[in-house]
């Protein structure tokens, strides 16, 4: 116990007041491995200042008893404090050694601290004079107009591009404005074109509508004019020289007098008249039954209810009624079902094509006209024998398309077209494509074909 408690004091008594804070942890360990060893030695002591009064005998006996237990408990003690001091001291030979060392390198960081703060402050010295004759070289150039600020230089290029900027909103907001107004423009230009075209349209319309209106009086007037017969250049030079052939004049026009045209004038028109009277039109009839005409064949009759059973004959028995004079009254025609059909005719002989007549009641007299027809096409060609040269045979040929008015006469005559090599025909169809407005019947009164016979001559045209 003495020596452990000797070998403290002496541990620090040797240690450096400057030490870390492991020091004084390693002295605490000290002091703890020091009092737990005494509080193991205590019994012996303890034994030897008790004094010996009636209990002697009982302590003597005890210790007798016990002197080899406690001094192996007394060796074990020394030996452990001998460890707690080998170790001691070694940590504390440790912390010695650290804190010289320590020692030893301070003074060469201080002398390194020294020579890198001169360089430091030498670097900013020349950095700072280097800066100052920068600035100096920059003054010196601006105050002489060698240079200008970048800084106000920028802020006036920012100004320049703002106003640019300001410049070319106001520019975009003009031109948005330039644009709906040209869009506007635009828009009442087409509108004011629009209306000037429909307009104009209108006009030209109602010109055309009038132009149409006219039209139609001219053809009218032209039909009335045709109708009545009057002669063209060609029929009054034949005229002219039928009246010399008939008088015996062979010279010049002045051998023939005012009263000689006069008379034969009479003479034409009281032919006319006895013409007309015998027909009521003047024109021959080609196309008379009763002059050997007759309806060779048609489409398919109006038989009111009843079921059409031809015969050997495909031509029905009413069907030369359109042939014959019908004197106006109702009801005396060929009823053909439908509004369309055909009719084909044989002429007593071939003629030459001028006019056709297509007849139906009168309309004082009518019950009702809707089954008149209307539309209808006229087509010729010559049936015989193919070795007739002079003839085309079989070789249908258009001669017109007309159509029938009510609020003409009866009695309607169209001029055929003009065939130029003047082909003779002997076969005549009448086809009627619509009437005016009659769908189950479409009736013909009487149909007459007008010419003239190869090789004469017919002066009342």
């Amino acid at each position: 116990m003495s020596a452990s408690t000797a070998a403290i004091p002496t541990a620090n008594t040797n240690g450096n007041h400057a030490l870390s804070s492991d020091s004084h942890s390693s002295q605490d360990a000290r002091r703890r491995t020091a009092g737990i060893t005494r509080r193991k030695a205590l019994p012996p002591i303890l034994l030897a200042k008790i004094p010996s009064n009636d209990l002697s005998h009982t302590i003597v006996g005890e210790s007798v008893l016990d002197k080899s237990k406690y001094s192996s408990e007394a060796r074990k003690d020394m030996v452990a404090s001998a460890a707690a001091e080998r170790q001691n001291k070694s940590t504390t030979d440790v912390v010695a050694s650290a804190a010289a060392v320590r020692q030893k390198k301070s003074p060469t960081k201080q002398e390194k601290a020294k020579w890198v703060t001169a360089l430091s402050v030498l670097v900013k010295l020349c950095l700072l004079i280097s800066a100052t004759a920068w600035m100096g070289q920059v003054f010196w150039r601006w105050q002489s107009g060698e240079l200008s600020f970048t800084t106000l230089d920028m802020e006036n290029r920012l100004s320049k591009v703002e106003g640019f900027k300001k410049t070319a909103k106001m520019l975009q907001l003009q031109l948005d404005v330039l644009d709906k107004k040209l869009g506007n423009e635009i828009d009442k230009a087409k509108r004011d074109i629009a209306k000037q075209f429909e307009d104009k349209g209108n006009k030209i319309e109602k010109k055309m509508k009038t132009l149409e209106d006219k039209t139609d009086k001219l053809d009218k007037s032209l039909a009335e004019l045709s109708d009545m017969g009057f002669l063209s250049k060609n029929e009054f030079e034949e005229i002219l020289s039928q009246l010399k052939k008939k008088k015996g004049f062979g010279g010049t026009d002045d051998e023939i007098s005012l009263d000689d045209i006069r008379l034969y004038a009479k003479e034409v028109a009281e032919m006319e008249i006895a013409r007309h009277s015998a027909d009521g039109l003047g024109m021959v009839d080609y196309a008379l039954g009763s002059g050997g005409a007759k309806v060779a064949s048609h489409s398919e009759p109006f038989m009111n209810g009843k079921n059409y059973l031809p015969g050997r004959s495909i031509v029905h028995t009413t069907a030369q009624k359109m042939l014959e004079p019908s004197f106006g009254q109702p009801g005396e025609c060929f009823a053909l079902k439908g509004s369309s059909g055909f009719v084909k005719v044989k002429l007593r002989t071939g003629i030459i094509p001028e006019a056709v007549t297509l007849e139906h009641v009168d309309k004082s007299v009518a019950y009702d006209r809707s089954s008149a027809p209307k539309d209808f096409q006229v087509r010729g060609w010559y049936q015989g024998s193919h070795d007739d040269s002079e003839k085309d045979s079989n070789v249908m040929a258009a001669l017109g398309e007309f159509s029938y008015d009510l609020d003409k006469s009866n009695a309607q005559t169209f001029q055929l077209e003009r065939i130029a090599d003047s082909r003779v025909v002997n076969m005549v169809q009448l086809d009627f494509s619509s009437n005016h407005g009659n769908l189950e019947l479409t009736c013909i009164y009487r149909f007459r074909v007008h010419g003239r016979e190869p090789g004469s001559l017919n002066i009342g045209g």
